[in-house]
């Protein structure tokens, strides 16, 4: 069992930067995918970036990249989303999760027995 708790989301003006951390306590941190997702209400919830099991590769989504960066800390069970540039369209809940698989789906929320309860990032223009 693993359980996610995401933190550093807030109310910035476009360009701004943030870093999210999600913090999970549980077995076999290392073991995980831990992928960022984010969602906006009426819409699916989307694809943000991926480190692999054991932070071998990064995978960061489109609409992103170039301005997050995903990392990890596996002495210190947490995961962190670097967001530069922000952009209004940036605004939405932003979830991390945990997974293990070996489909390199990163993108299918299938994949994740496991979900934080996520943190609200809002940029204003």
């Amino acid at each position: 069992q693993v359980s996610l708790v995401e933190s550093g989301g807030g109310l910035v003006q476009a360009g701004d930067s943030l870093r999210l951390s999600c913090a999970a306590s549980g077995r076999d941190f290392s073991s995980y995918a831990m992928t960022w997702f984010r969602q906006v209400p009426g819409k699916d919830r989307e694809f943000v970036a991926t480190s692999t099991s054991s932070g071998g590769s990064e995978y960061i989504g489109d609409p992103v990249k170039g301005r997050f960066t995903i990392s990890r800390d596996n002495a210190g069970n947490t995961v962190f989303l670097q967001m530069n540039s922000l952009k209004p369209e940036d605004t939405a809940v932003y979830y991390c999760a945990a997974g293990s698989f070996y489909n390199r789906m990163w993108g299918y929320l299938g994949n994740y027995n496991y979900w934080g309860q996520g943190t609200q990032v809002t940029v204003s223009s």
